[in-house]
């Protein structure tokens, strides 16, 4: 299928496609009324009433497993391609916000129409400066008329529906760019200009940049002129306003206009590349990144052990990272950093254990880029402030900084100048810091640390956090220290990096390669993972696996005592054979052990009993057991030694049965006269069963 099929269909000609039962269902379930006074026709009406249900607005409203998946949709585009319909796509579809339909080879296509896709608020895993969430947050003046702009008309409400002739252009880079091609050479150099200063400006900048002479003044400040440069691109949804007094570049507008280089910078990077090429920076000693994919699952199945719950939309505690560090012998920053990219792309979800969407349907090496694309979009993990944990902060109050254009330049650093070579950190810094935009992230980092009122960190500080902290743990960099050479000190060692294979793939853009080597059984007791494993079947073995060694691979303890655990949690043992065998073959030992617990030798009977009456004497225990007054008395059989008393028979019948033929009843070395003894509880039925109109008699006899 080519990309242009899989652009999301508009809502009303899906409603339109739907057959005629099935649209009489949606309608009657949602409560929607049809007027046939109307020029619209039905589609057209349902499509308006659907766009105004508030369950896209507020996900909260939708069950959790839902809203992952509704996230993931989103992630694609508004397409996403599942082997199996997933069991959270149920509540999305009777709510008709996603729509299904089975592809030629048997794959389901799961649709989320452009008009839900503009409503959605945006997530933790999603890039706050992204086109869809700056349309989402939009004021109703800007979207109106990027509405209007796009269909040729005025936009009428619903402008949900008025949108989605906007983002077939916007939503896609091959048209965006085809787009930004028509504009003028001043709305480009305006764009341009915004663009160099970090992709974001105040109104007063605009104006300069625009070079409008007429300045518009409210009670909040300058306002841009709707006849200007900036409302032209503004309805053009290339530059957004965000309240209150900013205009910011989307990031897939700036990546397309940041594409054109001048000579200067060239020059700069020439000079670069040919030091860096120039001679042999290997260090003395390095530290090699492993493959974070490894470690985000072990993070996701030893999250899910007693005790180790978090709750979702809320920060990850502390003490949790500090343990989970300690656990596995790694730095507090790097866990916290995996912790949120993981729970960003819904990897500690409940719902990640089916294997019908992503993340469960994910193979184990195609983590590495989901984590990397969820950190480079910025909305988990925000360098520029000292918890860069996004989730820690309420949902009103997680304004992302300006670190996202830092790790642009960073990684559009490492992609030209990284070539398996060594770099001098200082080379690289120094690259980076006589690049033309840093001025220009420089004031909003400030402006923005103002705003939040957070203390403002250097540009060059966010690149160091970049480069030494986040890079490595996401596998892209190795890191390398020498000692400092004249003047430098001790203290001071010199710091050289290299992309690894994986990162010049993912850098680039591209899904790195693995060897294919298959998960496998190491000894009778450690299986290890290979990296085409399914995450859904990985997460499958939680309960009655143990978490073992994990670096480039991760292994998973699988011994005859961790059976036997979940043998007697409830487990079966061709369920527990089945999970493992998904994975990996399972080796002689552990099939002769699994098969052993598999094996019935025996089979008891539960019954339920009200007491137990000792009897030494055997003939006494068959008079009680065999006279016709008794015998209904007690469970047949009974062990030796005694007869069990029937669940139905309280103390005071037993001691009056028991009597009529002769046999004392004794507790606590006290006899128990009839009438004496406490009144037994109360039943489910409320009353015991009288076995005979004889028997009944005989107990008022015995009363009396």
């Amino acid at each position: 299928m080519g990309a242009k099929s899989l652009k999301p269909l508009r809502l009303v000609d899906i409603l339109k496609a739907l057959p005629e039962a099935e649209l009489a269902s949606l309608t009657s379930r949602l409560g929607v009324r049809i007027d046939a006074a109307k020029r619209l026709d039905p589609p057209q009406q349902i499509a308006r009433a659907l766009v105004a249900l508030p369950d896209v607005r507020d996900p909260s409203r939708l069950p959790h497993a839902s809203v992952e998946l509704l996230h993931r949709i989103a992630e694609a585009r508004g397409t996403l391609i599942v082997q199996a319909v997933p069991p959270a796509l149920q509540p999305l579809v009777e709510r008709g916000i996603v729509f299904a339909r089975v592809e030629s080879k048997g794959s389901v296509e799961l649709l989320l129409p452009a008009a839900f896709l503009v409503q959605l608020r945006a997530w933790e895993g999603e890039d706050p400066r992204g086109i869809r969430a700056l349309l989402a947050q939009a004021p109703f003046e800007t979207v109106s008329a990027i509405a209007g702009h796009y269909l040729g008309r005025p936009a009428t409400p619903p402008i949900a529906l008025s949108l989605e002739t906007a983002w077939e252009l916007l939503g896609y880079p091959d048209e965006l760019s085809e787009e930004i091609d028509k504009l003028s050479a001043t709305e480009r150099r305006v764009l341009e200009g915004v663009e160099q200063l970090g992709g974001e400006v105040d109104t007063e900048e605009l104006l300069e940049l625009e070079r409008e002479p007429l300045r518009l003044r409210s009670a909040s400040g300058a306002t841009p002129s709707r006849r200007g440069v900036g409302f032209s691109l503004e309805r053009r949804g290339l530059l957004i306003p965000v309240h209150p007094n900013r205009h910011v570049v989307p990031t897939e507008v700036a990546k397309i206009i940041g594409a054109t280089r001048n000579a200067e910078r060239e020059r700069r990077r020439e000079q670069v590349r040919t030091f860096v090429h120039s001679g042999d920076h290997a260090p003395r000693r390095a530290r090699f990144s492993q493959d974070p994919a490894a470690f985000a699952m072990a993070l996701a199945l030893a999250v899910r052990e007693p005790g180790n719950e978090v709750r979702p939309a809320i920060g990850t505690p502390k003490s949790l990272v500090t343990k989970l560090a300690t656990r596995f012998g790694r730095e507090p920053t790097q866990v916290a950093l995996m912790v949120a990219l993981s729970r960003a792309v819904g990897l500690w979800d409940a719902s990640a254990i089916g294997a019908s969407a992503p993340p469960g349907s994910l193979a184990l090496h195609e983590l590495s880029r989901l984590l990397f694309l969820a950190w480079k979009r910025g909305g988990a993990w925000d360098e520029g402030r000292s918890e860069p944990e996004m989730l820690r902060l309420p949902a009103d109050q997680r304004d992302s900084s300006a670190s996202g254009v830092v790790r642009d330049l960073v990684l559009e650093a490492l992609r030209d100048l990284g070539e398996n070579r060594w770099i001098p950190w200082a080379s690289l810094e120094g690259y980076l810091a006589s690049d033309h935009r840093i001025a220009g992230v420089e004031r909003l980092l400030r402006r923005w640390a103002e705003r939040v009122g957070v203390e403002p960190v250097p540009p060059m500080e966010v690149a160091r956090r970049v480069v030494l902290e986040s890079l490595p743990a996401l596998g892209i960099l190795d890191v390398g220290e020498e000692d400092s050479g004249e003047g430098g000190g001790e203290d001071a060692p010199q710091i050289a990096l290299r992309l690894t294979a994986r990162g010049r793939a993912l850098v680039s853009d591209k899904a790195p390669t693995h060897d294919g080597t298959p998960s496998k059984f190491l000894d009778t007791h450690v299986l290890r993972l290979g990296p085409g494993a399914k995450v859904a079947s990985i997460l499958a073995l939680f309960g009655f696996v143990d978490v073992g060694r994990a670096a480039d691979t991760l292994d998973l303890i699988v011994a005859p005592q961790t059976l036997a655990r979940a043998l007697s949690a409830g487990y079966e043992a061709d369920a527990l054979r089945q999970r493992i065998e998904a994975v990996a073959p399972l080796p002689e030992t552990l099939s002769r052990t699994l098969a052993a617990a598999s094996v019935v030798v025996g089979r008891g009977a539960y019954v339920a009993t009200s007491g137990f009456l000792w009897v030494d004497d055997a003939n006494v225990r068959e008079l009680l057991r065999t006279r016709r007054t008794t015998a209904e008395l007690f469970v047949e059989p009974s062990p030796p030694g005694g007869l069990l008393v029937s669940a139905a028979t309280d103390l005071d019948r037993l001691v009056r049965r028991c009597r009529t033929v002769g046999v004392e009843i004794v507790t606590d070395g006290q006899v128990i006269k009839a009438g004496t003894a406490a009144p037994a509880a109360a039943t489910t039925s409320g009353a015991h069963r009288k076995p005979s109109t004889r028997m009944s008699k005989l107990d008022k006899a015995d009363k009396g």
